[in-house]
């Protein structure tokens, strides 16, 4: 069930992005389907746990998913124009190494998150995978991706600021990105290590 949610919530995503490049009066309903786009986010990996659903693949999947919903969001705003290129650039550069890494790590066993988890120093694995770093940088992407297509709904009273915490919330998730990254590298040099 778990990995069924963190498939559909890739097909969601596509829909609400399509509707971004169709007619302005979609965008409404690319918010709503963005909300819940960002809800199962969260939904999988609770099914997850409470239905003792939780494995290697259902990691992957999951990552996966996130990866790919949040370079959709991010490329789709660049390219209308909502963004700087540097956010998706930073947000891709950063997501293919850390998942390189990763990738290597799970080849000895070794898993992003959870009990296996590759994070070996307990402030590289708060800052990776505490609860409180992912659920941070989670709520400050979903935040971005809701209030820049508010933000760009049909005129209305305050738009400009939806846009400019929207904007505010852009940067902040792709500097969060960036230092979630930085431990995953900084711990690599074992994973090379242990592969020779």
């Amino acid at each position: 069930m778990a990995n069924i949610i963190t498939i559909s919530r890739i097909f969601l995503a596509f829909v609400a992005l399509g509707m971004l490049f169709y007619k302005r009066e979609f965008y409404q309903a690319s918010l709503v389907l963005t909300i819940f786009v960002m809800w199962f986010d969260g939904l999988d990996g609770y099914i997850a746990r409470k239905f003792n659903e939780s494995s290697k693949l259902g990691a992957v999947l999951d990552i996966m998913g996130d990866r790919i919903v949040e370079n959709l969001y991010w490329l789709v705003f660049c390219a209308l124009g909502w963004i700087n290129v540097l956010i998706p650039a930073v947000v891709v550069t950063r997501g293919i190494v850390t998942d390189a890494i990763r990738a290597l790590a799970l080849s000895q066993g070794y898993t992003a998150f959870g009990e296996k988890t590759m994070q070996q120093n307990p402030i590289a694995r708060f800052i990776v995978a505490s609860n409180f770093s992912r659920g941070g940088y989670a709520v400050t992407k979903a935040a971005a991706f809701v209030l820049l297509i508010a933000g760009n709904l049909v005129p209305y009273r305050g738009e400009e600021i939806v846009l400019k915490i929207g904007e505010v919330c852009a940067i902040a998730s792709a500097v969060f990105c960036v230092l979630r990254g930085i431990p995953v590298v900084l711990e690599s040099k074992r994973f090379f290590e242990d592969g020779k």
